[in-house]
Order: structure tokens, then sequence, then C-alpha cells
């Protein structure tokens, strides 16, 4: 018969009220327990140090050398180490509690209690496996409230058991799971070759849709034989542990921290890469950025407010022959006009009242030899775009207060969300400078008119938000992807990012639900709560078709090509909107 002192995890750590925030730390980071059993020298039990202890430590800032005295919990679960192990089966199926301490008849701390110690345990011996349908419902509640996802596999490497929490984190069904090989379907756990090293096995960090999480590979072995495999995949608590020593990494290299943002602020940080779409005008417009970037004629970037205008000029830079010099941005509409000019060009000293003693260079001067980024020109005053001109005829200029010619090497980029051409007929830009700025013009297109890239955007920015809120969103719900796809998004990329970081940082259970999204979303699309007969999706995919198919005059050739799709798969969806061509 299993003997319940058979089962628990071993305590080898000393832990006392003494023990500094910083041991503490290291323990709970090599030994992954949820918590640290606190004895007295005599090695008796007088409370426990939990993660949940650990984080209000930091978010309090105690210093690394603080004692964890002040934050034990002294309200303690025990298990005798001599209760009936049929009585602990039972005790495990009802506990709320995901970890116990077990002590002796003297309280001495004998080991810690889990509920992944108890499904173990009930794997590993052959009288368990033999009857395994008859604990079949101890198991799926032990699966079922485990906190992390867990997966059990046979002697053949078929899954056998799963978890729900593991199904969500990696967007899978029970059906596409249960009874497949773990090989397949689940290749990133790496359980297989388990059977052969016959060593359980902890990975290192591995990482899915922004999630980072870590599994504990363990053999179930019968006579010297492997009969199974057990994947723990711990998930829920990484991201707020790496953000505990991200945060102390930060606070010893304060120094360096702040030089590294100091360059980043004259470097460009995107790249092509960073523009996601999957809209064929999109990536045609990509195209022509890349090949304008290999020349050195001025770019002027147009588009709605939260199109992505300074992605492209970043992009444009870091694809260019000037690709190692500095990327400058000055943005029109933010800096004073009374300061703008001397933001360009700079100031000789004592040129005006609170001028700095030796002067200071301008924009120019600091992009030279790179480019310089002029977001919101049509914000410039005329008097300033008189001068900007004269730099982009002459490369050269005075600073405020000097006589001294400056020679610059710099290549424009501007942007701007107006209408240029309204601006010059009502004599509010200087027809000149826009002409000599549209030398070459990209148009970026709203949200609104790329109508594949709403969803694809929500996918692709929920796993940026998963990485840098620490969060573990593994979907949405239907009734909340139909309001975000019937939106039309005056703020566009941006207002999207918005909307999904507010809708990550609510969301609760793991998938963003429709009472999540702002309530001025909600209103405008109008959405009912009741089901939808045709979804936002269709809608948007029908409307694609009838605008390529007008634009090509119903060549469908040329059509499928604009759409990205096959011939044949255009066919089939004409047919199943019953579009008349």
């Amino acid at each position: 018969m299993l003997q319940f002192k058979e089962i628990i995890t071993p305590v080898d750590c000393f832990v006392t009220e003494k023990t500094t925030l910083k041991e503490a730390i290291g323990l709970i980071d090599k030994k992954k327990w949820n918590l640290l059993p606190v004895t007295d020298p005599s090695r008796r039990l007088v409370g426990i140090f939990t993660r949940s202890s650990l984080y209000q430590m930091v978010v309090e800032e105690c210093p690394l050398s603080t004692s964890i005295q002040n934050y034990i919990k002294k309200q303690v679960e025990t298990v005798s180490v001599d209760t009936p192990y049929a009585k602990i089966e039972e005790m495990v199926k009802n506990s709320k509690v995901g970890t116990g301490i077990v002590v002796d008849e003297m309280n001495h701390v004998v080991g810690i209690l889990t509920k992944t110690d108890m499904v173990m345990s009930l794997l590993q011996t052959s009288q368990e496996l033999q009857t395994i349908k008859n604990l079949k419902r101890t198991l799926e509640t032990a699966f079922k409230h485990a906190f992390d996802g867990i997966v059990m596999t046979d002697e053949k490497k078929i899954i056998q058991m799963v978890s729900p929490p593991l199904l969500e984190l990696f967007n899978l069904s029970l059906e596409q799971v249960l009874h497949q090989p773990v090989l397949k379907v689940l290749p990133q756990l790496q359980l297989d070759h388990i059977y052969e090293s016959e060593t359980a096995e902890v990975s290192g960090f591995l990482e899915v849709s922004g999630i980072k999480y870590i599994v504990h590979r363990i053999p179930i072995i019968e006579d010297g034989n492997v009969i199974g495999v057990i994947g723990k995949v711990v998930f829920r608590q990484l991201n707020e542990v790496s953000e505990l020593f991200k945060k102390l990494q930060k606070a010893e290299n304060k120094a360096n921290f702040y030089h590294q943002e100091y360059q980043k602020s004259e470097s460009a940080k995107f790249t092509w890469d960073h523009l996601l779409t999957i809209d064929p005008y999109m990536e045609k417009l990509k195209k022509s950025g890349a090949k304008a970037a290999k020349g050195r004629s001025t770019v002027l970037i147009r588009g709605e407010s939260g199109t992505g205008k300074e992605l492209f000029a970043h992009a444009i830079h870091n694809s260019s022959a000037r690709s190692t010099g500095k990327f400058v941005i000055v943005n029109c509409a933010a800096i004073p006009e009374d300061l703008l000019e001397s933001e360009f060009f700079g100031y000789e000293e004592g040129a005006f009242t609170g001028a700095k003693l030796k002067g200071k260079i301008g924009k120019f001067d600091l992009a030279n030899g790179g480019t310089l980024f002029l977001d919101e020109i049509g914000d410039m005053s005329l008097s300033l775009q008189a001068k900007l001109l004269r730099v982009l005829q002459e490369r050269e200029f005075y600073r405020v207060g000097g006589t001294a010619r400056i020679q610059v090497d710099v290549r424009i980029i501007a942007a701007t969300n107006r209408n240029l051409e309204e601006m010059v007929k009502e004599g509010l830009f200087r027809e000149d400078l826009y002409y000599r700025l549209n030398v070459i013009s990209l148009n970026v297109p709203p949200l609104r008119d790329r109508l594949y890239d709403t969803d694809f955007l929500i996918g692709k920015i929920m796993i940026d938000f998963n990485k840098i809120l620490g969060t573990s969103i593994t979907g949405i719900e239907d009734h909340a992807r139909a309001a975000l796809l019937g939106y039309d998004w005056p703020g566009n990329v941006r207002e999207l990012r918005n909307v999904m970081e507010r809708a990550m940082t609510f969301a609760e259970n793991g998938k963003i639900k429709y009472e999540d999204l702002p309530e001025y979303l909600i209103k405008q699309v109008g959405l009912p709560e009741s089901a939808i007969k045709v979804s936002m999706v269709e809608n948007a995919e029908l409307e694609a078709i009838k605008k390529a198919l007008v634009q090509v005059q119903g060549n469908k050739v040329q059509a499928a090509r604009l759409l990205g799709i096959s011939r044949s798969g255009l066919y089939e969806k004409i047919k199943k909107y019953q579009l008349t061509i």
C-alpha cells in the first residue's frame, strides 16, 4: 500500500524569521515552490512565506537585506505525516489550497504536499495505472483544479489526459489533443525524449503568444520501463517572477539603463518587419518604401493619425545607406512657434535672453550624415517654411544669432495628416516647399480601408501586450471580436493598441470579453448581446471582394492576385456570397 510520506516533497532548506528577502527570492526561484515553510531553530513550524508576501515586499520596495519576519503568514493548513493515504486523497479533491505543510507529531516540518504531488502519486504505481478508469474521476478533479497546465501520455506516447489551462495556453480544443500523439499536437513540450532519458527535467523559459512558460517533464516508471510521461506547464506566475527580477536588475544597472535610453532617442528602432499587415495594398506600399529608402530623395508620408507614418520613417532610415547615422525626430506641432527655429538650427551664445552660455546645436546639426524626420509638417509656420526650404535647396543654414554658414548633409522624411494641397490653395503652406517635399509620396491608408488587417493585428497586438503587461490572455470571445471588427477606428492602429491594452488589463479568466471593451466603442458599434447572424469578418471579406472586382473591372485573375488568394479560392467565395458579376 502506498504510504503518504512517499509522495510528499521533502523540505531540504532552512528558512527562519531572520531569512532575508534576497535569500527567499533565491529559494523560491530554485525550488519552484509557491511558498516556503518558516521554522524556529528546532525546525518547528511557525508560519509560511508565500509568493504574494514576496510580491508585497517588492511593491513596498523593501531592501534585499530586509528579513521576512513581518511578512510571514501564521495561519497555516498542515497535514500530519501519519494521515492515511485514502484520507489524503479525499482532502486533495476538496481542498481549495494548492499546497499544504506536512508535519510530524512534534510539529516539525517534514515536507510539503501539492496537488501535483498527488497526481504524480496516482500515476507512479502499476496498480493505479492498471485501474486508471476507476481513478479517472479523481485525476480529472485534480487536473481541473490545477493552477497550471498538465498533460499525461501513455507508453505509446499518446495523450490520455490534459488540463483546461494547457488547452487555453496553446489555443487548442480537447478533441484536437486527446488520444493524439504528443509529438504531433504538442511538439514544443518535448516530452518524447523523456522515454529515452528516463530522467525528470525542467526546461528553460519558452514562449507562446507572448506568454512565457516552463515545462516540468516527469517519467512514469514501472519495473524499470517508462510507461508514460507527465508534462506540467507552469505559466501563470512566471511573468510576475520575471518582472521581479527585471526590477532588481534595473535597480542595479540604472546608469547603464539611462545611457541606453539616451542612445535610443537618436536612433531608428523599427524596421519593415515591425509594419505588420496582410493587406495587399500595404504590402505594396512597404515595397515602395523600401525602394525609396535606397535613394537620397525627400520622402513625404501621408495618412491619418495613428496609421503608422512614424514606423514607415524608421523603416526607411534603417534600410537606407544612412542607417548607421542618427535618426532625429522633430514634432512640428509639439514645439512652440518661438522655439521651433532654435530647435531646428540651434543658437549662438547670447542669442536671446535665457540662452545657454555656450549656445546649443540644433536638430539639423544632430542629424548630419543621417535622417531628420519632420512629423506634422503641416503645422509649421510660413516663416519657418521659408527657412526650411533654403536648407533643403542650399544644404546650409545659420544658427540663431550667428553669422557663420553651417554645411549639413541630411535626408528629410516628412509626415502629415493634413491636406497640403488645400493648404497651398488657402495660402497656409508654401507651394515651392510642397513640391520640394513631395518628391516621393507614400499614402498610408486608414485601418477601416484595410479590411483584413484589423483581425490580423488583434492577434499580433495580443502577443505584444502579453509580454509588456505580463498578462496571460489566450483569446477573445466572439462578441468582443465582432465589436472590434465592426468599429470604424478613427484613431487607426494607435487606437486599436490602446483599446487592446485596456481590454487585456481588465480581462479575467484568460479571454477578452465584450464588457472589457471601452464604453464609447460599444455604444458606437451598437452590437446586440444576442447571437450575430452574419459575422463582421464575413462582411469585411465580402466588401473586400466587391472592392477588388470593381477595381479590376471584373477580371477574376487580377482580383484574386490583388486579394492575395488563389483563383479557385476566389470562385468559391463568389459562390458563397452569391455575387453576380
